[in-house]
């Protein structure tokens, strides 16, 4: 089990995290999201040991950060955007390096090898040199240097920026893959990606953590707050002018066609008070549909994003 309590980090008086707690359980998948600047990237760096945090606590196992961080350190497996690979070494060459680096001990080193390769559906590469392999396969390298050694908490930073569809769907079942031996804590900025591969999400906005359960869950708090609805109305003369006037105060998307509008709306006004406040402004409606919160509508609701 991982632990954070209270976790903050400043620069200077700037906080980029405040006051983050979580807890993740074995060999949960989770998603670590948030916008740009939001504080992931600090956070992961605090994680993979990278980074001092200004205060608050981690625990991996009950390991605590501060008091043992060598053997903290070697319970992690980090994997950056860019994977730190030596190019001109063969697969196995390369976990075999670094699972000496990591002192991994030798009586067991081959058969370990074996079993990552297996895992990062590399069995087949292991004796390319890694300069001559895809860049989707280049990403398996650097997913199998960062749980060579076996860790108990593996991060991934971006793992799929860069693949083609086929490398990404393959990727995925990779790191699924992973959590048959560790708990995996996958940062992306991909949400399908994160929808199709993870247990739970944890959200980050401003340094700080603003939501966290499964994408189920996330989206019925929302639903109890915000009502997301589909409505169709007539496209007439003056029609723009006639839904700013009703939802000027609200967030709306309007997909046009030649005689009927669709207006996405995520509004707190419940359906009949919206649909009559359209029907006082002459607007003719043609169908009402509810929206269920995906989880790009999820991430941009808790973000303060637009529709």
């Amino acid at each position: 089990m991982i632990e954070v309590q209270h976790l903050s980090r400043f620069y200077g008086t700037f906080a980029a995290i405040s006051d983050i707690s979580f807890s993740i359980q074995s060999n949960e998948v989770i998603g670590f999201l948030g916008l740009n600047g939001a504080g992931k990237s600090t956070t992961l760096k605090i994680l993979a040991g990278l980074l001092a945090p200004s205060s608050g606590q981690i625990f991996i196992n009950g390991l605590d950060w501060i008091d043992n961080p060598d053997a903290f350190r070697a319970s992690i497996g980090f994997l950056p955007e860019e994977p730190p690979l030596y190019k001109e070494m063969t697969v196995c060459e390369f976990l075999r390096y670094l699972a000496k680096l990591r002192k991994f001990p030798n009586e067991d080193l081959e058969s370990r090898i074996d079993t990552v390769l297996s895992l990062c559906q590399l069995s087949e590469r292991k004796h390319q040199i890694i300069a001559e392999l895809s860049l989707g396969y280049r990403k398996r390298v650097g997913i199998a240097q960062a749980i060579v050694h076996k860790p108990t908490l593996v991060i991934l930073d971006e793992p799929t920026s860069g693949l083609d569809p086929q490398q990404m769907v393959e990727l995925r079942q990779v790191i699924r893959g992973l959590s048959q031996e560790a708990t995996v804590l996958l940062s992306s900025h991909n949400l399908t990606e994160v929808a199709e591969t993870c247990d739970r999400l944890l959200i980050l906005h401003q340094g700080k953590l603003i939501a966290e359960g499964d994408r189920e869950s996330l989206s019925h708090d929302i639903s109890k707050s915000e009502n997301r609805i589909e409505i169709m109305v007539s496209n007439t003369n003056n029609i723009d002018k006639l839904i700013q006037t009703v939802l000027e105060k609200e967030r709306y998307q309007i997909v046009e066609s030649e005689d009927v509008l669709t207006l996405h709306c995520q509004t707190t006004l419940s359906t009949p008070e919206l649909v009559r406040q359209l029907v006082n402004a002459d607007i003719e409606i043609h169908q009402v549909t509810p929206m269920q919160s995906e989880l790009e509508q999820i991430f941009l609701s808790l973000t303060g994003g637009t529709l």
